[in-house]
Formats: structure tokens, C-alpha cells, sequence
């Protein structure tokens, strides 16, 4: 059985349901769905994704990024995705390992190993994807299958993931991990006011304050912002906005208006024309339509 056989066979066993399946193994989740689903909102962590079987879709802004077995996606910092598993069977289920991104083990690894003269001037995006290296495959086929000795993995799982990371850092994603490693990188500084922007998205969320929580002047945070989140601070916000309104009128049940006041718009129509305009069809409608197709499944993408 070769390494990527290896790890769908892994992933589908523990792996027994559609959606997020917690493990044993800390910071990682795995992902199976049995059939293609409807785009739907997730916020995405500092977080590493590789796929065993099967295709996804995440949209971030006006981005689209497509990846499949033996390539991985890695987010850098939290960004509000619209993802959609796109290949999928009940027989052939789409299977993904999500390593969350440790940021005490990757300070310690940047600073053992330190980049290459030049390493660090590479303007680096948010969200990526790469090709799996056989060396980053296989130790994440042996981290999985310590879910079959699960006394190991108390030994074992820390050396595995900082192999993982080492084996990241090393590659073609290593300039974006030391700059998430360092203090005052602009990808740093944008973090911060990323997580501003989660916390107070609702609110009226001056630009002028967001880039002060940055650090930065007002036109250095925006063409960063954009560099890295593929979208504008408001562009940003608005996303924030309308994914939860979402999640509000699917979990909650909650009426457009009521969902609309509730993260910041004063007014029905405005909301729902950025809501048509992002999602293509009205709000209720497309509420709707995602509650009889999605079920349990969107509930359970919203939690991851």
C-alpha cells in the first residue's frame, strides 16, 4: 500500500462521519463528507489541511483555491472562507487531516533554524496551497497512525507534529511560517487587526482604528491587508458580517432583518444586497436552500 493509500485508509476509519471528527491526537481533526456539499462559511485558523481522498473548494474574497490529494492548504492567519467539498462518493468519501499550526513549536523551530539570506523577503498571502512533499506525507501518515496505538501517543504525537512543521518550514511554506514566528512581521501586525475585526465586526469598525491596532499607517494597512486576506478592511468586515448572519438565520433560525441588525447593518435592504451580491441569491432564500441540502453537516462546518 503506498503512503497516500495508507492515510485514506487511516482517515476513513477514524474518521466514521460526515463533518469534523475529533481525535485523540491534540490539535488535529479529521474531515470526511460522503457526497459534494453547498459552499459554506467556516473561519479558518492558523491551520494545515491535507486531503487523502477527494477535492475541496474554499473561496476567500474573490480567490478561489482548489486542492486535492497530495497538495495541502495552510492558513496563516484567520480568514473567513467559503468552502465547499467538491469531489466526493459514499464509496470514495472526501478524507482530510486538519493540523492546527503551533505557534510555541514554530517559534522554537525558526529560531534553531534559521532562513536563508533573502528567505524572508517574499510577500507572503494568508492562504496557500502547495504540493505535498513525500517527507511532509509520510510523517503525516505516521502521525495519524498513532490513532491505532493510542498509548503512543502521548510519546510520540509532539515529535510528529514538530517533524510536521519542521518538514513545512523547510519547504516552499517556510517563509510565511517564520514570518507568522515573528513578532513584527506584516503578516503579524495584520493578525492582530484581524482579530479586532472578529471582535468588534458587528460594531461601526473604523479602518483608522484597525490600522492602529496594526501598527501601521492607514495606506501601509491597506495594501498589506489585501496582500495577505485577498480582500479590503471593509470588504473584511462585510464578509465577517454576512457569514454569521448566516449562521444566525441557518442555526438560530432567525429572521434576515433580525440576523442583519444583529451584526451591525442598520438597514434590511443594504444587508440584503450585500448578501445577494456575495452569495448570489437573496437571504432567506438562500438560507433555505442550504438547511434542506447541508443538514447536520453545515452545523457541524460552522463549529470546526
Amino acid at each position: 500500500m503506498d503512503t497516500l493509500a495508507l492515510l485514506t485508509d487511516i482517515v476513513g476509519r477514524h474518521a466514521p462521519k460526515d463533518g469534523f471528527n475529533p481525535v485523540p491526537l491534540p490539535g488535529v481533526t479529521l474531515i470526511r463528507a460522503s457526497s459534494p456539499t453547498q459552499p459554506m462559511p467556516i473561519i479558518y485558523q492558523p491551520t494545515l489541511c491535507i486531503i487523502a481522498q477527494g477535492r475541496k473548494r474554499a473561496v476567500l474574497g474573490d480567490a478561489a483555491f482548489i486542492y486535492g490529494p497530495a497538495s495541502y492548504l495552510m492558513a496563516s492567519v484567520d480568514l473567513p472562507i467559503m468552502g465547499a467539498v467538491a469531489e466526493a462518493t459514499p464509496e470514495h468519501p472526501y478524507l482530510c487531516v486538519q493540523i492546527d499550526l503551533d505557534r510555541d513549536i514554530l517559534s522554537e523551530l525558526v529560531l534553531r533554524y534559521p532562513a536563508a539570506q533573502g528567505d524572508m523577503e517574499e510577500q507572503v498571502s494568508g492562504l496557500a496551497i502547495r504540493q505535498t512533499s513525500p517527507a511532509l506525507l509520510d510523517a503525516t501518515v505516521r502521525l495519524a497512525s498513532l490513532l491505532d496505538t493510542p498509548d503512543d501517543i502521548e510519546a510520540i504525537a509532539p515529535l510528529t507534529v514538530r517533524e510536521i512543521l519542521y518538514r513545512l518550514l523547510t519547504g516552499a511554506s517556510g517563509p510565511t511560517l517564520r514570518k507568522m514566528a515573528q513578532a513584527d512581521s506584516h503578516l503579524n501586525q495584520i493578525a492582530r487587526a484581524i482579530l479586532w475585526f472578529r471582535a468588534h465586526f458587528h460594531e461601526s469598525c473604523p479602518i483608522s482604528e484597525a490600522a492602529e491596532v496594526a501598527g501601521m499607517s492607514r495606506s501601509s494597512f491597506h495594501a498589506h491587508f489585501k496582500a495577505i486576506t485577498s480582500m479590503s478592511p471593509l470588504e473584511f468586515r462585510t464578509r465577517l458580517r454576512l457569514q454569521e448572519a448566516q449562521r444566525l438565520m441557518v442555526g438560530d433560525a432567525l429572521d434576515a432583518a433580525s440576523a442583519g441588525f444583529k451584526v451591525g447593518y442598520e438597514s434590511p435592504s443594504q444587508f440584503s444586497r450585500d448578501y445577494a451580491r456575495t452569495f448570489g441569491m437573496p437571504p432567506a432564500r438562500h438560507c433555505h436552500q442550504i438547511r434542506n441540502a447541508s443538514g447536520t453537516w453545515y452545523t457541524s462546518a460552522i463549529a470546526g
